[in-house]
């Protein structure tokens, strides 16, 4: 029983929350019991015709077993306003066996008669009217009686007016009570589909609260784990907010001395810091964050990546070499939130990048002196006139030449390198026109362009004149001249031009050649790298020419570039300020 009740009572709260055929149909039952009770009670109330009263009761019970069928099938509820017309008549008849129209049961047809009223249009209203009619009629409609005063007809007119007027009213409440259970239920449906959003949504974001708390576990593992570079994070106006242990280790300072307590600009040399701030030569009025820390992220505030080698200042006074990145931290609209420096101590790589210069220089040195030796020798042998050489002898000798030629070019790419790696790189200033330079250049290399079957054309004719030592950039622009002969394939071309932008003069020199990878462009400059096209193409040389050709442009305060499609061709570009101004 226990168990049962909890079924039951739900069972009721949807019945009488949305009423169905049965329980509507409770209250004519009710109504005829209640009837029969009293018929029983009082002796001076009698059924006056069996037949007729008891086909109302049969029309009840007719009536009480659709509204059950009707609940069960949920399919015929759209029929289930047939339940009170039958009621209508079932207790038009009883009306009609129970006295007629003295009949003290007349007023149980209000109870179908509201249940017609109430359904889902005014047409409704009308049934019910008409029903209530035909109800109390039915004693002349079946002759169980004559109507023999005007009030036994008005009593089939005006009652069923009242009755209608009464319906009217259930109509409308009905409908507005429709309506607003209508809109409960939608509001409901909102509110629990708000919820299960919610829901959903607090489900998202607990798995992203564990995410994120996994990425962070793993950045934090990672973050502990980076110790031999030094990286740290600051504000947009450089205090110090991140300090890894890679930090701790090169500068001496623990991360609760650093975090909140200092500026990245204490750790650096100020005439470092004041040099760089020469070089970005601030326009006049241009607002400055702090000048030390402008000179560090300049670049990056830009948004340009930048690398350059700077010296740290440990905690203990002492300096470290160290090559530094610098990129911007930015929010999800692009807002600077700060800056993060990421350092690697260099200080083994400067010491072995010195004994290899050393180590080049030294033997540069020691092979200058026997190479001259064995070009003179050669020399001597042949212009001996005494004892002359055959043409075979002079063709062997003829290559002797030339390989002892290109060891000895060799040997002073090798000694120009350690110089501009010592910082001992002399310069013969003085103003010099691009243009004759250009020419110079073309002229020396037309035989091995002509030879190699390649167009070499100039185009433009401005009159850049710059300060700067006529042999170094000569040297420059044939290096570059060179490889573009190398590089282009028989029937190509090689474009030299110059022009004046800004305040700066531009030599370019492009060709149709084989072209170079664009993930190797980045290391063209470094020593001794040869692109994988001059590898897989076999094309000689030591890979030296662009690292001279760039220092020779840095010396003259230029800048160079290159742009490169493999297959396509290759420009180089170099920019050199004119003379009395600066890039």
């Amino acid at each position: 029983m226990t168990a049962a009740t909890p079924g039951l009572r739900a069972w009721l709260a949807r019945s009488f929350d949305r009423p169905t055929p049965l329980v509507k149909q409770f209250a004519t039952v009710g109504g005829v019991l209640a009837a029969f009770i009293i018929l029983a009670a009082f002796d001076d109330i009698n059924i006056t015709n069996h037949a007729t009263a008891w086909t109302g009761v049969a029309l009840v019970v007719v009536s009480t077993i659709l509204a059950v069928l009707f609940t069960v099938n949920r399919k015929l509820t759209r029929y289930s306003l047939l339940i009170p017309a039958i009621g209508i008549l079932a207790l038009g008849a009883f009306r009609a066996g129970t006295g007629g129209s003295s009949s003290i049961f007349a007023a149980l047809i209000i109870l179908p008669v509201i249940w017609m009223a109430s359904g889902d249009g005014r047409r409704y209203i009308l049934y019910a009217g008409v029903g209530t009619s035909i109800a109390l009629m039915l004693p002349f409609i079946l002759g169980l009686s004559v109507a023999t005063t005007s009030s036994d007809w008005l009593r089939g007119v005006f009652t069923p007016l009242v009755f209608a007027t009464a319906g009217a009213i259930v109509n409308e409440l009905a409908r507005q009570g429709r309506a607003q259970l209508a809109s409960i239920r939608s509001l409901a449906e909102e509110k629990e589909k708000a919820l299960t959003q919610a829901l959903d949504y607090a489900s998202e974001l607990e798995e992203s609260q564990q995410s994120l708390r996994a990425v962070h576990r793993m950045f934090r593992g990672v973050w502990d784990a980076v110790t031999e570079q030094s990286v740290i994070g600051t504000s947009p106006i450089g205090l110090i907010d991140a300090w890894n242990p890679g930090a701790e280790r090169l500068l001496k300072m623990t991360r609760v001395e650093a975090e909140g307590k200092k500026f990245i600009y204490d750790f650096h040399i100020a005439e470092e810091l004041e040099n760089r701030s020469r070089e970005l030569n601030y326009p006049p009025g241009e607002t400055v964050l702090v000048p030390g820390f402008s000179a560090l992220v300049e670049s990056a505030r830009l948004g340009q990546a930048e690398v350059r080698d700077w010296t740290y200042v440990r905690s203990d006074g002492t300096t470290v070499p160290v090559r530094l990145s610098v990129t911007k931290r930015v929010d999800e609209n692009g807002e600077t939130l700060g800056y993060l420096f990421v350092a690697t101590d260099v200080t083994k790589e400067r010491e072995v990048s010195r004994l290899k210069d050393e180590f080049v220089g030294l033997i540069s040195h020691e092979l200058r002196t026997p190479l001259s030796s064995i070009l003179g020798y050669l020399e001597l042998m042949r212009d001996d006139t005494d004892e002359p050489l055959s043409p075979e002898q002079l063709q062997y000798l003829g290559v002797a030449e030339r390989n002892a030629h290109r060891l000895l070019k060799l040997v002073g790419d090798l000694l120009f390198t350690a110089q501009v790696e010592s910082g001992k790189f002399p310069l013969d200033l003085r103003d010099v026109s691009l243009c004759e330079i250009i020419a110079a250049s073309i002229e020396t290399a037309g035989p091995a362009a002509a030879a190699g079957d390649v167009e070499l054309e100039s185009l433009g004719k401005a009159e850049a004149v710059v300060t700067g030592d006529v042999m170094r950039l000569g040297q420059a622009l044939d290096n570059l001249l060179s490889n573009a002969i190398k590089f282009t394939p028989r029937g190509g071309t090689i474009t030299v031009s110059v022009a004046i932008v800004g305040n700066a003069g531009v030599i370019s020199v492009r060709d149709t050649g084989m072209g170079i990878p664009e993930s190797e462009l980045d290391q063209l400059f470094a020593r001794f790298f040869r692109a994988t096209t001059a590898t897989r193409n076999a094309v000689p040389g030591v890979g030296l020419g662009l690292t001279i050709t760039k220092a020779i442009v840095d010396a003259h305060h230029g800048t160079m570039a290159v742009t490169s499609v493999e297959g396509e061709g290759t420009e180089f570009t170099l920019t050199l300020p004119l003379v009395g101004t600066k890039l």
